[in-house]
């Protein structure tokens, strides 16, 4: 998982901060060193690394940081900054045309994943914008490339416009923007050839592609995993096109996060979207203040809030919440939230975005297998409609039975009983607007020491605050659109 050595040696500098009243200069200049030595092995660019620590470690003197009350708790604050600060600090919309159609043109080495983000990014506005986008099939060389496009589009429906492999990509591309213009399509989406590195020939032909579409939007697709090589093939493409954003793919792989920190302060493009797993809809508008919370270990709820309202349906949503108010959430809730999560994408990626959980050991033990869930189910299955509806009637005979039906030992159905009621309470303890119930959860758990005791609270601060906030905009919004 992306980020996962950054994240436990930055919380291991910081470990040693905490529960210091202050700070001297050789303890500041040790953790610089760490967080120098954590950034490097991340594979972010030296220069990068060098300007970064130099820019904490002055905010840190400057501020007087060394002579405040937690000390460890504003290194945290000032890191983050900085670390939003070398990603962006904000999210960068989409170009778009002021009339149809909007033309994004694709770039990227062979091997990127940029015909499946192609596919992404024309489902994304299709879904959110209710976008009508057309796919035009310009690679003309790697095998099966055509083909490829085709089959995602039909994945999708989404039309592709192509013309085999004997025709000049170029004339490709005009025949296919006069396709769009003539079916009123919002987007057109130009799918170019890619190589195993930059070479004259492939940047005379993106240059031709160029001179004839004017896009608004020239989107490089670069594979996180590759470390400093992506962002050199970053800047080599820029070079050569003046590129206009960035999409990093496979950032769910074994990626160190290197090429997240480094694109944007090398090249000065914005990273705009994330591609985090095989699905369709595994594509994210990038947020670089989000990417450092996760980052630092401290969780990512927005972004699941954001992906609970995209995945989870409103009105029942809003029904659970109710259940979980008045402490009447029962077997059957649990069933249903638990088919509603496995649409949200695999487990261990979504308990990461909760502060305290990314990098700790108790969530690194625990098995995020999804036939665990099915045997859940199954326990669920093997009660009666009373027990279902009321967990306490469930005596040890009871659980006997329902171990033997749903061929679970009786010790699983036990553990699983006792988890849904901790759960039970907790929830209704955050839905009344009490975030101690999550705190203690966690810390019940062993996860609420992440970053320490004082600094996992500023976390769940963190959160509430974020959350408070998101819901006012919400509400600000839905009140102009009324």
């Amino acid at each position: 998982m992306a980020f996962e050595g950054l994240t436990e040696r930055l919380q291991n500098a910081m470990k040693k901060l905490r529960g210091k009243g202050k700070i001297s200069e050789g303890d500041l200049r040790d953790t610089m060193r760490e967080i120098r030595l954590a950034l490097l092995e991340a594979d972010v660019n030296f220069d990068v690394v060098k300007d970064f620590v130099k820019t904490v470690r002055d905010r840190a003197v400057g501020t007087k940081v060394l002579e405040g009350l937690n000390p460890a708790q504003q290194i945290v604050k000032i890191v983050d900054e900085e670390l939003t600060k070398t990603m962006g600090e904000t999210a960068v919309p989409l170009n778009k045309s002021s009339k149809i159609p909007t033309v994004i043109m694709m770039a990227g080495l062979q091997g990127a994943g940029k015909t499946t983000t192609v596919g992404k990014l024309a489902n994304r506005l299709k879904t959110e914008e209710k976008a009508r986008p057309l796919m035009i099939a310009a690679d003309v060389y790697r095998p099966a490339a055509i083909d490829q496009l085709v089959t995602v589009g039909k994945q999708i429906d989404v039309p592709v416009f192509e013309m085999g492999t004997d025709t000049d990509p170029v004339e490709i591309v005009r025949q296919g923007l006069a396709k769009a213009e003539a079916d009123h399509n919002d987007y057109v989406f130009i799918d170019t050839a890619g190589r195993l590195q930059i070479d004259e020939q492939l940047m005379d032909e993106l240059a031709r592609i160029k001179e004839l579409a004017h896009p608004d939007e020239i989107m490089l697709v670069v594979d996180a995993m590759t470390g400093q090589n992506a962002v050199a093939t970053a800047k080599g493409f820029d070079d050569k096109l003046d590129v206009t954003g960035v999409i990093l793919t496979k950032l769910d792989g074994d990626t160190r996060g290197g090429a997240a920190l480094s694109i944007r302060a090398v090249t000065g493009k914005p990273i705009k979207f994330v591609g985090e797993g095989e699905k369709m809809s595994d594509l994210d508008v990038f947020h670089p203040d989000r990417m450092a919370s996760r980052i630092l270990g401290m969780g990512d709820m927005l972004s699941l809030i954001e992906k609970t309202q995209k995945d989870v349906d409103e009105k029942h949503a809003k029904e659970l919440t109710e259940k979980m108010r008045e402490n009447s959430f029962d077997f059957n809730d649990f069933l249903d939230q638990m088919q509603q999560i496995q649409k949200m994408g695999p487990m261990d990626q979504i308990m990461k975005m909760i502060p305290g959980m990314a990098n700790n050991p108790a969530l690194a033990n625990a098995k995020m297998d999804p036939k665990d869930l099915e045997h859940v189910k199954a326990v669920i299955y093997s009660m009666t409609e009373q027990e279902r509806t009321e967990p306490d009637v469930l005596n040890p005979s009871r659980r006997r039975r329902i171990a033997a039906g749903s061929g679970r030992p009786v010790q699983e159905v036990n553990r699983m009983i006792k988890q849904f009621n901790q759960m039970k309470k907790m929830m209704n303890q955050v839905s009344n607007g009490n975030m101690s119930g999550m705190q203690n959860m966690m810390n019940n758990a062993g996860m609420g020491n992440a970053l320490g005791g004082k600094m996992g609270q500023m976390a769940m601060k963190s959160m509430s605050r974020r959350i408070k906030k998101n819901k006012k905009r919400r509400n600000s919004l839905r009140r102009r659109r009324k």
